[in-house]
C-alpha cells in the first residue's frame, strides 16, 4: 500500500434482524426514528442497531440491542452478513442521526447484521425511554433508514436457505399450537411458492414430529381445525 493513501476511518456497528409470523405474512421487527435534518424534523424506521462499544464482543452487542431496544432477552441469533457499501451512509440524514446519538463524528460505519426468529406474540417492551418497538410486514416494507431494506432482503433469503437444510427452524415462529393451515401459510411466505392444501395436509399429519392435539379452534366461522403442535425430539429421531 502506497504510505500516502489515507487510511478509512470506520465505524462497526450490529443490526438485528427480528422475524415474526403473524399467521399469514412474514413480519420484521423495526424501531421508530425521529431527527432533525435542515432543520425539519423527520418520522422513519429502521432495524434495532447500534454502534459497538469498546472492549465488547459482536455477539455481546448484538444481544444488547435486542434487550435494550426491545426487551427481547435470551434469543438465539445468527450472524449472517456484513454490510460495508460506501452508499450505506449517502443520506446526509442518516449520519447526523448516528453522530447526535452517538456524540461523535463517523465518516463510514460497517454493520454486521444478526438474524433472529420470535413468535411474534412475544411482550416487547423497550427498555430505553422513547424507543418504539412494531412489527412490519416484509413484503410491504417502507423505505427505512441506512441499508436496511437490503439486510432485511438478505436475512429472509438465509432464512430460506437454513430452513430448506433445516425445516425445525420454522416452528420458531408458530405459536406452541397451531393448525396446518398457519404451517402451510408460514412454508408458502418464507419459501414464495404456492402449497396445494390437500397435500401439504397429507403430507404433514404424517410426520412423527407433526403431534395432534385434543383440542381446536373456537369462536371461527369455518369448520374448526385441529391444533398440533412440533415435538422436537421426534423431529432429532428423523434426522438420524
Amino acid at each position: 500500500m502506497d504510505t500516502d493513501e489515507k487510511l478509512a476511518t470506520v465505524h462497526l456497528s450490529v443490526d438485528c434482524t427480528v422475524l415474526g409470523f403473524d399467521g399469514s405474512r412474514l413480519e420484521v421487527l423495526l424501531i421508530r426514528r425521529t431527527g432533525v435534518e435542515g432543520g425539519q424534523e423527520f418520522h422513519d424506521m429502521k432495524l434495532p442497531g447500534s454502534l459497538i462499544v469498546d472492549g465488547e464482543e459482536l455477539d455481546d452487542a448484538a444481544r444488547r440491542v435486542l434487550t435494550e431496544l426491545t426487551g427481547l432477552k435470551n434469543i438465539p441469533l445468527v450472524q449472517f452478513h456484513a454490510f460495508g457499501s460506501l452508499d450505506r451512509t449517502k443520506d446526509p440524514k442518516d449520519i447526523h442521526w448516528l453522530e447526535r446519538a452517538h456524540r461523535m463524528h463517523v465518516h463510514r460505519a460497517v454493520t454486521i447484521a444478526y438474524m433472529a426468529l420470535v413468535k411474534i406474540g412475544r411482550n416487547l417492551i423497550g427498555e430505553m425511554e422513547g424507543t418504539e418497538a412494531l412489527w412490519v410486514p416484509v413484503n410491504a416494507l417502507p423505505p427505512l433508514a441506512f441499508d436496511h431494506n437490503r439486510i432485511i432482503g438478505e436475512a429472509v433469503k438465509m432464512l430460506r436457505t437454513m430452513a430448506s437444510m433445516d425445516p425445525s427452524l420454522l416452528y420458531a415462529l408458530l405459536p406452541r399450537k397451531f393448525t396446518v393451515t398457519q404451517l402451510r401459510n408460514l412454508y408458502e411466505v418464507v419459501f414464495g411458492v404456492r402449497l396445494d392444501p390437500a397435500n401439504f395436509y397429507k403430507k404433514m399429519v404424517q410426520m412423527p414430529y407433526i403431534v395432534p392435539l385434543d383440542e381446536r379452534e373456537k369462536g371461527v366461522a369455518h369448520r374448526a381445525a385441529r391444533y398440533y403442535r412440533f415435538d422436537k425430539n421426534n423431529y432429532n429421531k428423523t434426522r438420524i
